[in-house]
């Protein structure tokens, strides 16, 4: 039996993870999964998210230990192409990783690391909220999930720019999946519009842009962040920087 690649892709919110998802979901190798720790996350923390209860009813909410037996271990199910997949795409928010879940499994799984600069994060996370903490935009938890993965595989586990794979996407797509021992599909570039059955219950409050969307689009002008948001970008700064000078 041929072996599954389980690539646990770290990202925060705001950043193209979505679409990135959709362009190894269009790969006929490769099944993906949608946030797999978020209903455990709500439960856990009482967050009053959009959708809050669809969202925990719709997942495992109660053992952050099924989810990770789930991430490394459980067979998959035929993907949304008939096939029995060799791929196995996890878009994982790494805010989603509170302190009581242990990481001993990342080293089961191969990881890749989404970044976006903290300023570009924090104005497109103003859209929908306009107070924002630390804690909510994950660039502390994602450095914190970085050294772990390179102190288990003695070396800087592969990181992405959002940014880069906007610019040119192919080039940047190619990088990645050479960085994690795959083959680069060109299938990835494009796929249908629509919802997906493996979206998150929540991509109705959040994915419509994704949704409308066939392709990654150009990178968009930045937009101006707003002044009381400015310490907060300087606060996520190292953070980004401590993986972006990995980056490919």
């Amino acid at each position: 039996m041929v072996e599954v690649i389980r690539l646990a892709m770290w990202s925060g919110p705001r950043n193209i993870s979505t679409a990135m998802m959709r362009a190894f979901e269009n790969r006929a190798d490769c099944a993906v999964w949608d946030e797999p720790f978020y209903a455990w996350y709500l439960s856990e923390t009482g967050l009053n998210h959009p959708m809050r209860d669809a969202v925990i009813a719709s997942g495992e909410a109660g053992d952050w230990r099924a989810i990770v037996r789930d991430c490394t271990v459980t067979p998959l199910a035929r993907n949304r192409h008939g096939q029995h997949p060799l791929l196995h795409y996890q878009k994982h928010m790494t805010h989603h990783m509170l302190s009581q879940v242990g990481l001993d499994w990342l080293g089961q799984v191969a990881n890749a690391f989404l970044i976006r600069k903290p300023e570009a994060v924090l104005a497109s996370y103003h859209d929908r909220h306009t107070e924002i903490a630390l804690r909510d935009v994950g660039f502390q938890e994602q450095a914190v999930l970085f050294d772990r993965v390179a102190q288990q595989i003695g070396a800087a586990p592969v990181v992405i720019d959002s940014a880069d794979i906007l610019t040119n996407p192919e080039q940047a797509l190619k990088r990645l999946c050479s960085g994690v021992g795959i083959g680069f599909d060109p299938a990835m570039l494009s796929w249908p519009t629509g919802r997906r059955d493996s979206d998150g219950v929540w991509s109705a409050h959040w994915y419509k842009s994704v949704e409308a969307s066939s392709g990654f689009s150009p990178p968009r002008p930045s937009r101006p962040l707003p002044d009381h948001l400015r310490s907060l970008a300087d606060e996520c700064q190292p953070y980004y920087e401590q993986l972006a000078r990995y980056k490919l």
